[in-house]
């Protein structure tokens, strides 16, 4: 078996004892490869990893920017109470309307919201309605963005928020000194801001499995 063939079976087994996916998630899935949506999502493993760190901050109010099909917001959608609130922002109008119809199928649509367009332009329109601070915000979007992702994270939060990002190992070349490309860069300024910035502290974790060799940063709002 191929280091590939073992990171697959690992994560298979995983996913059947700890984290399967019920009909919403598989049909989640099955629709959004129907309607040519690329397949760089979460794992299950991943969403529900997702799902434990809102329940653990007791999360109220969610913030995900970077829609997709909508599989990683109907995990973390399923960590909120009744009377919660996620709002995700997706740059792409079919991925937003592959992503309505999967959460409506989820029976999230009361508390899941999905705005299009790009996020830079929608969170300060967002910032502007005065929202309740997020408890958890996911970032899984461009990652050339990603450390402007990340500031905007810091001013929707309070002490005690968490954030994730998402794809920060970028197949290892986050540490590769020569790759000088837009998502390298992006991610390397998030991970500097995090490392830095006085109201944040974190770390990042590498993964293997499905999507192949990969990690996620996580970090919390201090002070």
């Amino acid at each position: 078996m191929s280091e590939s063939q073992t990171w697959h079976a690992v994560d298979e087994y995983f996913s059947s004892h700890l984290s399967p996916d019920d009909e919403p998630l598989k049909a989640a899935l099955r629709d959004s490869e129907a309607a040519g949506l690329p397949a760089i999502g979460v794992t299950a493993p991943q969403g529900k990893l997702l799902q434990l760190l809102a329940q653990v901050a007791g999360a109220r109010a969610i913030l995900e920017i970077g829609t997709l099909g909508g599989y990683s917001t109907i995990w973390l959608g399923r960590a909120l109470p009744a009377d919660g609130m996620l709002i995700s922002l997706e740059y792409s109008a079919k991925h937003a309307e592959v992503a309505a119809r999967n959460i409506a199928r989820a029976g999230l649509e009361k508390i899941v919201e999905v705005r299009v367009g790009a996020a830079l332009e929608t969170l300060p329109q967002l910032a502007d309605e005065n929202p309740p601070p997020f408890d958890l915000v996911f970032i899984d979007a461009d990652k050339a963005n990603n450390a402007h992702y990340v500031e905007w994270a810091l001013r929707l939060t309070r002490a005690g928020s968490l954030i994730v990002v998402d794809n920060v190992v970028r197949g290892g070349r986050i540490a590769d000194p020569d790759d000088d490309e837009p998502d390298v860069r992006g991610t390397r300024a998030a991970l500097e801001l995090i490392a830095s910035h006085p109201r944040l502290t974190g770390t990042a974790i590498q993964t293997v499995g499905p999507k192949g060799y990969d990690g996620f940063a996580v970090a919390r709002v201090v002070g």
